[in-house]
C-alpha cells in the first residue's frame, strides 16, 4: 500500500522586503534617468541648440535599444541568476548616469551617456519576475510585481515633477548630475544588500531550459494575445510620457505644470499598480481584472486631446493613469503563470520586447503631430487599439496555477 506524500511546506522570510526594496530603489533611478529630459524638453532643446527630436530621442533610445537586447538580458538574468545579472545592469546605470551628469552640457556625449544607460536597462526590466518568482509565494506574487512596477511608475514622478523645479534651482547640469549621484548610490545599495534567493524555494521551482521555455511561450496563442494588449498599453505610457511637454504646450501651459500633468499620470498608475494587482491576487482572477482595466482606460484616452485647463487635464491624466496602468502588473503575472515552466526572466523578457516595440507608435506620434499639428489622432487610434485588446484578452483563458489555487482554496472550504 503507498502513502501520499504531503505538499512541502513554504517558508517565505522576511529579507525578501529588503531584496525587494533594494530592487526598487534601482527600477526606481533608471527611469528617473529615462524620462527626466521629457519634461523640459522646450528648454534643454534650447540650451544643447537641437530640436525637440533630438530631445525626445533621449527617451526613446531606451526603447529601440532594448529591442535587440531584451532575449540576450533574459538569458543572462536565467543563465547568471537574478544578483549577478542585476548588479551587472546597476554598475552601468551608475556608471552611466553620473557620466552623463558631468557632461550634460554636451548633447553628443549626452547622447553616447544615454545610449549607455538604455543598454543597462533590459537587466533591470526583465528581472521583475525572476526575483517575485524566487522570494515570494504564489498568491502574492501580483501584488509584489505590482509594487516592483510602482517603484518605475515613482521614478517617473520624480522626473517628470522634480526636473522642472531642480531645473530653476540648479540648471541642467546641476539637475542632472544630482540624478547621477543618487544612481550611483542605489547601485551601491543594491550590490551589496540583495541576495539571489532565501534558504528554501517559495514555491514553483521547476523550470525548463531558456530555448525550450522560449519555443513554449512562442507556439501559444494566449501569450501573443496578451503581448499585444501589453504592447498597447506601453505605446500609451511611453508615448505620453516622452511627449508630454509638446502635448500640453498649446493648451497654454508650462514645463512646470507639464510636468505636473505627466507626474500626475504615474500616480494615477501607481494608485492603479496596488488596486489592480491587490485585487487580482484577492479574487484569485487575471484575465478579468485585466479586461476591467483596458476597458476603463478607453473615455480618457478620447478625452485627454479634448480637453484644457491644467485642472481638468490633471484629472484626466490621472484618471487615465490609474486605468491605463492598473492593468500592467497584472498582466506581467498573468503572462509568468501562462508561460509556466518557462523561465521568468524569458516570459518577462519576451513580453517586455513586446512593450518596447512600442517605440515604432511613440515615433509615429511625434511624426503626426509634426504634420497635423495635433496628437488627437494618435490618442484615437490608441483608443481602438485598446477596444480590441479588451476583446482579445476576453478570448483567452485563465492561468492554470491560479485555478489550481482557486480548487486548493475551493477544497479547504469545503474540507
Amino acid at each position: 500500500m503507498t502513502t501520499a506524500t504531503a505538499a512541502p511546506t513554504i517558508k517565505v522570510y522576511s529579507y525578501r522586503w529588503v531584496v525587494l526594496l533594494a530592487y526598487m530603489f534601482i527600477s526606481l533611478m533608471m527611469q528617473v534617468l529615462w524620462i527626466c529630459y521629457a519634461p523640459i524638453t522646450k528648454v534643454a532643446s534650447e540650451t544643447l541648440g537641437v530640436s525637440d527630436m533630438e530631445i525626445g530621442l533621449l527617451a526613446m533610445l531606451f526603447m529601440y535599444i532594448f529591442i535587440p537586447l531584451a532575449l540576450p538580458a533574459s538569458w543572462l538574468i536565467d543563465t547568471w541568476g537574478f544578483k549577478k545579472a542585476v548588479s551587472l545592469g546597476a554598475i552601468m546605470m551608475a556608471v552611466f548616469g553620473l557620466l552623463r551628469g558631468i557632461f550634460t552640457q554636451n548633447y553628443t556625449l549626452t547622447l553616447i551617456m544615454t545610449v549607455g544607460l538604455a543598454v543597462a536597462q533590459p537587466l533591470l526590466l526583465n528581472s521583475g519576475t525572476k526575483l517575485v518568482a524566487n522570494w515570494f509565494r504564489l498568491e502574492e506574487r501580483a501584488t509584489v510585481v505590482g509594487l516592483g512596477g510602482l517603484a518605475s511608475l515613482l521614478g517617473v514622478v520624480i522626473g517628470q515633477i522634480a526636473t522642472p523645479m531642480m531645473l530653476e534651482v540648479w540648471g541642467l547640469r546641476g539637475a542632472m548630475l544630482v540624478y547621477g549621484i543618487l544612481s550611483v548610490a542605489s547601485a551601491l545599495l543594491f550590490v551589496v544588500l540583495a541576495k539571489e534567493h532565501p534558504p528554501t524555494p517559495a514555491g514553483h521551482e521547476e523550470r525548463v531550459l531558456m530555448l525550450d521555455g522560449l519555443k513554449r511561450i512562442l507556439s501559444m496563442r494566449d501569450f501573443y494575445l496578451l503581448a499585444f494588449v501589453f504592447f498597447v498599453i506601453n505605446a500609451i505610457f511611453n508615448g505620453i510620457s516622452t511627449w508630454v511637454e509638446v502635448i500640453v504646450r498649446p493648451k497654454g501651459l508650462d514645463i512646470s505644470q507639464a510636468g505636473l500633468i505627466g507626474g500626475l499620470l504615474m500616480i494615477g498608475g501607481i494608485l492603479g499598480f496596488l488596486i489592480f494587482s491587490t485585487a487580482s491576487d484577492r479574487l484569485r482572477r487575471r484575465r478579468s481584472v485585466v479586461m476591467a482595466a483596458a476597458l476603463l482606460s478607453i473615455p480618457f484616452l478620447v478625452l485627454l486631446p479634448n480637453v484644457s485647463g491644467f485642472v481638468t487635464l490633471a484629472i484626466v491624466a490621472f484618471l487615465l493613469g490609474l486605468c491605463v496602468l492598473g492593468g500592467y502588473p497584472v498582466i506581467l503575472q498573468y503572462a509568468t503563470e501562462i508561460c509556466y515552466p518557462a523561465p521568468e526572466g524569458t516570459s518577462q523578457g519576451v513580453l517586455m520586447l513586446a512593450g518596447q516595440i512600442s517605440v515604432v507608435a511613440v515615433t509615429a506620434m511625434g511624426w503626426s503631430n509634426e504634420v497635423h499639428g495635433s496628437f488627437t489622432p494618435s490618442l484615437l487610434v490608441f483608443a481602438g487599439s485598446m477596444a480590441v485588446g479588451v476583446v482579445m484578452v476576453s478570448i483567452m483563458k485563465e492561468s492554470k496555477l491560479i485555478q489550481a489555487a482557486q480548487h486548493a482554496e475551493s477544497t479547504k472550504a469545503g474540507s
